[in-house]
């Protein structure tokens, strides 16, 4: 069997031993006879791996216990609605930060339940960098303050938690979250797609306050309902179960690598590997704005944009996959989240040597 490099920005890489460990149970998870995939949601095998999965969750975050973790479905883009349905909270206005596409996305389908802020935007950066806090035009009477903490299309994130004072501050972690410790206490609400750096498409992620549920819109559905959810420990309706699996195997991992200080260390080296040839090169270039640069989405360009195809296909026959940057920007991408062992980005930056030597 032949493993690539998968640098894909999602769904993405996970953690081969994860892996290894899902097929050995495939057939009979701890002596049950079943898969997982054929469990009752609300039999007593089911229920110990999704507590399993929130107990290493809220351990590897440490998410305070006024904070409910929802297991859920919909993915990022479902939480841009469900969101502003919760949280508005008898508002009707929100504030926004624009770092890029997935930020518009946020505004987009926001703007169908409230009036949106735009408090800052990176367009007179062409989104290469974050706006600096203090040129944010906050509203005091926003219900919340909406930010993308890691932008995956164009490779920007937060090394900072925004001050929003006693404005709750809402994160779509999506592509950083579990990259790096965090303080929780410091969000009123982080969600995420799990598709990054926590298992397969289907799960997602939703951390919430206590006191910020209970005042869902009338319209809500009861399905996206926070409290209905939590009320329900996730199961109101059936939960993407073998996601749910995959990732508390996926929060083992992260534990037994030493946790988040430690995964952050991982990924900052692999970063500072990739990042430091592409700035000792003249044939390479990055656009991001240093202090802002992604440690988990690297886009770069080749400065000689008619190699760019050449350079995919030698990549492929490497077997280096998914380096092609997304069609909003060009030029490449390479996705190196939690899984992604040191052993590929070094692999890349000795093709990108050849390949500059060869065509430089």
């Amino acid at each position: 069997m032949t493993r690539v490099f998968n640098f894909s920005a999602g769904p993405a890489a996970l953690p081969e031993p994860v892996l290894r460990l899902a097929a050995e149970e495939m057939l009979d998870w701890h002596g049950s006879g079943m898969s997982v995939m054929e469990m009752s949601h609300r039999g007593k095998e089911f229920i110990a791996i999704h507590a399993e999965a929130e107990a290493l969750l809220r351990e590897l975050l440490a998410i305070p216990a006024n904070y409910k973790v929802l297991f859920l479905q919909g993915g990022a883009i479902g939480q841009n609605a469900i969101v502003p349905m919760n949280l508005l909270r008898g508002k009707t206005r929100a504030d926004y930060v624009d770092t890029g596409d997935w930020s518009k996305k946020s505004i987009k389908e926001a703007g169908h339940y409230c009036t949106v802020n735009v408090a800052a935007s990176g367009k007179g950066s062409n989104f290469t960098a974050i706006p600096k806090q203090d040129a944010w035009r906050l509203d005091p009477d926003a219900a919340y303050v909406h930010i993308c903490s890691n932008e995956t299309i164009g490779g920007v994130e937060y090394h900072w938690t925004p001050d929003t004072g006693s404005v709750p501050l809402v994160a779509d972690m999506s592509s950083n979250i579990l990259s790096r410790p965090i303080d929780v206490s410091r969000y009123g609400l982080i969600y995420a797609g799990a598709q990054k750096n926590i298992g397969p498409a289907g799960l997602t992620i939703v951390i919430v306050r206590d006191d910020l549920i209970g005042q869902a819109l009338p319209i809500t559905p009861t399905a996206f309902d926070y409290a209905q959810q939590a009320a329900n420990d996730s199961m109101l309706n059936t939960p993407p179960t073998y996601a749910i699996y995959i990732a508390g195997l996926v929060f083992r991992w992260i534990k037994d690598q030493g946790g988040l200080a430690a995964i952050e260390a991982h990924n900052r080296r692999k970063a500072a590997i990739l990042y430091d040839f592409v700035d000792s090169s003249d044939f390479y270039t990055s656009p991001i704005a240093r202090e802002d640069r992604s440690l988990m989405n690297v886009p770069f360009k080749l400065r000689d944009e008619s190699l760019d195809a050449a350079f995919l296909k030698g990549a492929e026959a490497r077997a280096m996959k998914q380096l092609k940057g997304h069609r909003s920007v060009g030029g490449m991408r390479a996705s190196i989240y939690n899984a992604m062992p040191i052993e590929g980005v070094e692999a890349l930056v000795a093709y990108m040597k050849e390949f500059e030597a060869s065509n430089g």
